[in-house]
């Protein structure tokens, strides 16, 4: 009786192997698909954002600071927060680059005020 009851619970150990692996590889493809892919994209957006930079971009800085770019070099830029107040920051302190009609409409405000 002891050794019916060793080949009973060993056919019963569970589903086979492959459904176990297939179990992980279907969280792995769910993980990719709702954490991995958006934030490349949003990389490499970002990274477009910064390739794109001109002289004269109203942009915002990830602090919150808006102002217009002044200089360019390969990591560092030169932006202009206040009349004659220049700061250099680092590229990736880009957060965006403010539309023209939003800076404009902004820099008409400070000229009324």
């Amino acid at each position: 009786m002891g050794s019916a009851w060793a080949q009973t619970s060993a056919d019963a150990g569970g589903p086979p192997a492959i459904y176990n692996i297939g179990f992980l590889l279907v969280l792995v493809g769910i993980f990719y698909l709702l954490l991995l892919r958006p934030e490349q994209k949003r990389r490499r957006e970002h990274e477009q954002l910064l390739a794109g930079l001109k002289r004269n971009d109203h942009v915002v800085l990830s602090c919150g600071t808006h102002g217009r770019v002044v200089a360019l070099s390969e990591k560092v830029l030169t932006v202009e927060i206040a009349p004659k107040l220049t700061v250099q920051v680092d590229r990736a302190a880009i957060q965006r680059v403010e539309q023209p009609a939003v800076a404009e409409a902004r820099e008409r405000e400070k000229e009324k005020s």
